[in-house]
């Protein structure tokens, strides 16, 4: 099922699509990504047990902000309670959404993440902005994957393989990424982690280019009781190692029993 859904107060839009049965999972994924990028392999093995509720940012130039972003993926949200498993910049809209929503949000996951963006990684929004409003997708495209995966990961593809990964990047760019840098640059979720109530996941990427992994270790530290995990990978751990991705988010869930 796919709709679009927003709230009266909140003129963002996301595009939503449901599957499943069970308890509720929201998806938030992160800057310039979507939720197949994302989550794709993961939708099939969640929805077994799960009601999963995936919604994309716009794409367009709609300005985004971190509470209305929050609001409308808790707006979308197929059940009354529900998991928000966020991926870089989506666990930044899914804290936020924890301390606005607490009667709707049951529990969190956060891979890859940032409470706030450290100089170097608002220096890799403001080249991806620079890129894009110049109109070279082609460079975008490679700095995206140069800073999205693991030296190793990167060098042990095939020439091939990198030149159909930068072109597929590339063919993929469209006008939403622009604010989602910006949403990234700006955001701040600082001083909500100690408000956040609800059992959580923190999921550290150790070979990422792109988050220092020192701020997936900051949201561990600082949301109270939150568990700790690491996987040997860049920034897109679910496509370098999707199968200690998806084990590591469904035992959490499972022994939650969210």
């Amino acid at each position: 099922m796919t709709n679009i859904s927003s709230t009266a107060a909140n003129p963002i839009l996301l595009s939503t699509s449901v599957t499943g049965s069970g308890p509720g999972v929201v998806l938030a994924h992160g800057a310039s990504g979507g939720i197949e990028s994302n989550f794709g392999s993961l939708i099939p093995l969640l929805s077994q047990g799960h009601t999963v509720t995936a919604s994309g940012y716009p794409t367009d130039d709609t300005p985004l902000d971190l509470d209305g972003l929050a609001d409308a993926l808790v707006a979308a949200a197929a059940t009354e309670r529900f998991t928000i498993v966020g991926f870089s910049l989506g666990t930044a809209v899914a804290v936020r959404a924890a301390v606005r929503h607490p009667d709707r949000v049951a529990g969190l996951v956060l891979a890859a993440g940032i409470a706030r963006a450290d100089h170097r990684l608002r220096l890799a929004f403001d080249l991806w902005t620079a890129l894009l409003r110049a109109g070279d997708r082609d460079a975008f495209a490679r700095l995206a994957m140069y800073a999205a995966f693991s030296a190793s990961f990167t060098n042990g593809l095939a020439p091939e393989a990198v030149a159909a990964s930068v072109e597929t990047i590339a063919a993929r760019v469209h006008d939403g990424i622009l604010p989602q840098a910006a949403l990234g640059r700006a955001a701040d979720t600082t001083a909500d982690l100690a408000r956040v109530a609800v059992p959580t996941l923190v999921i550290a990427a150790t070979e990422d280019l792109l988050v220092d992994p020192a701020n997936h270790r900051f949201l561990a530290e600082r949301i109270p009781g939150a568990e700790y995990a690491e996987i040997a990978a860049g920034h897109v751990l679910m496509a370098e190692r999707p199968d200690e991705w998806h084990r590591a988010v469904l035992e959490f869930l499972d022994r939650k029993g969210l």
